[in-house]
């Protein structure tokens, strides 16, 4: 099966198939730097994350590109409440927000533009547009003329003339159209501004990624990403700068990701419907939220609470248990050791089949479950260490492509190990001697700490659960 994309634009999974063999190129819109970054943002570049892992896994160069958007409305707005540089606070939080790539084992991307440096090019694909008819100049205001554009709202689905009736668009005598956008915003008192062939000002929200595009990843893509609730305007607006400009197909697959939910609602900071990423880490590994995002599909919405995060701690844990050691020195059984290759190669074969169908990870992850639970199995019938590493590397290469670390998790149950045998060792001399409230007391407190405890005819086996 080869790998196959749902792409927005088409609405339909399609093959994917690359500009360039063996290459691809992707751009994905990043965070408004102006305040704390929420588990919602994380979501986000964990997905394009496991989808850029993927790609390189299947023997693609990736060359990423994630941009950190400095110069906005908001940033300014939020700088001027708390008395500073607009600038400067942007960078406090774009910094802030490449540690928590760090912290959630997030690939970097290769570049990460930032707005305020990459005014030259913005300027000079604005000033381009303008030449070829397809914006115009209003006292130092550059707009987009989307009647230009024939195929304006083929992302998104949406009407032109449906959009000039919206309540939404911006009301602006000035402009030839109602749905014109700002390409290019003169200055005001106390923002950031630019010189400009047009005077000082600054770029409007849409070009500064079509110029980034074209400024590091040329003038088609393969994959452009990003959240859905950018599909209108911000990737409408995207497609129909871009494609003006160069009279190109922009990208061949428009890949976006589900919003995550909290009480029900998008988070968004300008709600104030927000889980921090800092907070989320002060209480949890960075894996458990990997682990949330994995067990749902990327393009659908994604409930945020306790539950899901109790459930994703126990997935991760069931994991981890995989690569526990053996229980004895040398096999008792024989074959063992083949058996689990067998295992190894059909989990192998069945995770590239679901990750082929759209970076399904749920799938993916149910495959290499099979193989944990194929390797405790083995653990349990006295399988040895060397039986069981071709199982537990594959359980490892697996979980890496999606990202999770899965050995930073298991030297404490590696260390708790002999322990627990003592304990199973000293209940089943209990049972021997027909103490069975002491017995089941054992039982039910490592029950407690996560420690299944079967009794089987062969004897007591006992797992992380």
């Amino acid at each position: 099966m080869s790998l196959k994309i749902y792409n927005t634009m088409s609405r339909e999974k399609e093959p994917f198939q690359t500009i360039e063999p063996g290459q691809v190129r992707m751009y994905v819109c990043g965070p408004t730097v102006y305040a704390k970054a929420h588990v919602g943002h994380a979501m986000s570049s964990l997905v394009f994350d496991v989808i850029r892992r993927y790609l390189e896994y299947r023997g693609y160069e990736v060359r990423h590109v994630m941009n950190y958007t400095d110069v906005d409305d908001k940033v300014i707005l939020r700088a001027k409440e708390l008395g500073v540089d607009p600038l400067e606070l942007a960078k406090r939080f774009a910094d802030q927000y490449d540690q928590h790539l760090k912290d959630l084992n997030i690939e970097p991307a290769q570049v990460k533009p930032k707005v305020s440096e990459e005014i030259d090019q913005i300027i000079t694909m604005v000033s381009g547009l303008i030449e070829k008819g397809f914006a115009y100049d209003v006292d130092g205001d550059v707009y987009f003329r989307v009647a230009r554009d024939e195929d304006y709202g083929r992302l998104s689905g949406r009407d032109l003339e449906d959009m000039r009736a919206g309540a939404r668009l911006e009301v602006d005598q000035r402009k030839e159209d109602p749905g014109d956008f700002a390409l290019w915003k003169a200055a005001k008192e106390g923002e950031p501004s630019w010189a400009s062939p047009w005077g000082q000002g600054r770029p409007g929200w849409h070009i500064e990624c079509s110029a980034m595009n074209l400024h590091h990843l040329g003038e088609q893509i393969d994959i452009h990403g990003g959240g859905n609730d950018l599909i209108f305007p911000h990737h409408e607006n995207e497609i129909a700068q871009s494609e003006s400009y160069t009279g190109k197909v922009f990208a061949r697959f428009w890949v976006h990701n589900g919003m995550m939910q909290l009480a029900g609602e998008d988070m968004s900071k300008s709600t104030g419907n927000v889980y921090a990423i800092d907070d989320f880490l002060e209480e949890h590994e960075g894996d458990v939220l990997r682990m949330v995002v994995l067990n749902g599909s990327y393009r659908s919405p994604l409930i945020f609470n306790d539950e899901v995060v109790n459930h994703a701690e126990r997935a991760l844990e069931r994991l981890r248990n995989g690569l526990r050691p053996a229980l004895a020195e040398d096999s008792a059984a024989k074959d063992m050791g083949e058996e689990l290759a067998q295992a190894a190669q059909k989990a192998r074969r069945e995770f590239e089949e679901a990750m082929d169908d759209d970076f399904n990870t749920s799938g993916a992850l149910s495959h290499i479950f099979e193989l944990v639970k194929a390797v405790n199995q083995a653990r349990d019938a006295g399988a040895s260490e060397s039986d069981l590493t071709l199982g537990q590397s594959v359980i490892r290469e697996l979980a890496g492509v999606l990202g999770l670390r899965l050995d930073e998790g298991t030297s404490a149950g590696h260390e708790a190990a002999p322990f627990i045998q003592m304990l199973v060792d000293v209940r089943e001399e209990l049972r021997e001697i027909e103490q069975w409230q002491l017995a089941d007391s054992i039982r039910d407190r490592l029950t407690s700490l996560g420690v299944s405890v079967e009794d089987q005819k062969d004897g007591t086996v006992w797992r992380f659960q």
